[in-house]
């Protein structure tokens, strides 16, 4: 008879729905329902795929740090040396700063279509998203991880019921939508639907705060080998999550076909299902939207300085004892991201997405390459914790495929 104690579904539920909510920002919806304008329900298989690419990736970090007790950027320090923490902050740097923007300015304009005070768009923009990143602040610095963990929960059922509401009201039929699902296919009614199938592929569930899941998993107390059981499941569902926001939006997007870019595109968009669904339709898809990208700024907001106060702590300081929210390194780290990046809201949107996106490209095969060989050490992690054939499979499958598209993303 198995002794394992039985998990509660809800109970192991928690960092991961954190790491979806971050994961999926204006940007990512907008992709998804542009790509099911020009293609349709046919490419839904891509947005499950790069869901479960990340998974693997996610899973991998976890296992990591449950087999070693260290987050991937202690065990790099001490594997390779601090020289890891000085080759990492300058990309970090770049990296915060031009998310700091983007997600500003994703806030800033979904916020200027639901309060449309000011007569000029970019002025709601610039002043709404630098409101918006100063309540992240506030939300952060004065509720640490449970306030912020209480705040990201109510965004996720506001993004969550809403998105669902419009994608069932345009609902294409479930024969159409399994068939988009299991038969993978790719339209050849455009010339670049390759390129709009890779960009959704690549394109949803975040970048580099997949490595705050190990921080949000101290915070959680989840710190034994023994929960990597609740760990898979918590991801599971998390990825499940982004997967069908995803396939929502494409839902979304083949429905009300329409062009544009960025997170204005979404508002286009819901003057679009004001016309199909009445203004209810219109003032729902607005709310779903800007708790989508609040719930983004808010988780990048909290898990951005765990990474750089963890690279003060080991390159620096020499400090044994974890990442702390209140200390002053996360705090001053804090201040410094949710002001100094409104330099960019006074910047073209598309630009500041296009150098977000340019610089998290290599988030991801870097990722693969470093859980390919930690994980397969088995004096490091163990025989339990050891990356699997299928695992190596995966992993190498990621590393080819987002080296690819960073190497595009030079090109063009």
């Amino acid at each position: 008879m198995s002794t394992k104690p039985k998990l509660s579904f809800l109970a192991v539920l928690g960092p991961g729905l954190l790491l979806a909510a971050t994961g999926v920002g204006g940007g990512d919806l907008a992709t998804a329902t542009f790509v099911g304008g020009v293609l349709g329900t046919a490419v839904l298989w891509a947005v499950a795929l790069g869901a479960f690419m990340k998974f693997v990736v996610t899973e991998g970090l976890a296992r990591w740090q449950l087999a070693t007790g260290e987050t991937l950027i202690e065990g790099a320090v001490h594997r390779l040396g601090p020289v890891v923490v000085w080759i990492f902050l300058p990309y970090f740097f770049l990296w915060s700063f031009f998310v700091g923007s983007a997600q500003m300015s994703a806030n800033g304009v979904s916020l200027h279509a639901l309060v449309p005070v000011f007569y000029d768009a970019n002025t709601g923009k610039i002043v709404f998203g630098a409101l918006s990143s100063l309540i992240g602040l506030a939300i952060v610095w004065r509720g640490g991880y449970r306030g912020f963990d209480v705040a990201m929960k109510v965004c996720i059922g506001v993004m969550f019921v809403t998105i669902a509401v419009t994608a069932v009201a345009l609902w294409p039929g479930a024969g159409v939508v399994l068939r988009g699902l299991l038969v993978p296919t790719i339209p050849r009614s455009d010339p670049e639907a390759i390129i709009w199938t890779v960009s959704l592929i690549g394109g949803i569930g975040g970048t580099l705060t997949v490595l705050s899941y190990g921080y949000w998993l101290r915070e959680e107390g989840r710190t034994r080998p023994e929960d990597l059981r609740a760990c898979r499941i918590d991801l599971a569902a998390s990825y499940f999550m982004v997967a069908l926001f995803g396939i929502l939006m494409v839902i979304v997007g083949q429905t009300v076909k329409l062009e544009g870019e960025g997170t204005a595109m979404l508002v286009v968009l819901s003057e679009r299902l004001g016309q199909e669904l009445g203004p209810a339709g219109k003032w729902l898809f607005l709310v779903g939207t800007y708790g989508t990208v609040f719930s983004s700024l808010l988780g990048v907001w909290q898990a951005t300085p765990y990474l750089f106060a963890e690279c003060w702590r080991l390159g620096v300081r020499r400090d044994p004892n974890p990442v702390d929210t209140r200390s002053p390194t996360y705090r001053a780290f804090l201040v410094v991201l949710a002001v100094l990046p409104m330099i960019g809201l006074f910047a073209s949107f598309r630009d500041v997405q296009q150098l977000y996106t340019f610089i998290g490209a290599y988030i991801f095969p870097t990722l693969a390459l470093v859980l390919l060989v930690f994980n397969s050490r088995t004096a490091w992690v163990g025989q339990r914790f050891k990356n699997r054939p299928w695992t190596v499979l995966v992993l190498a499958s990621v590393l080819v495929f987002f080296s690819w598209l960073a190497i595009e993303n030079i090109e063009t």
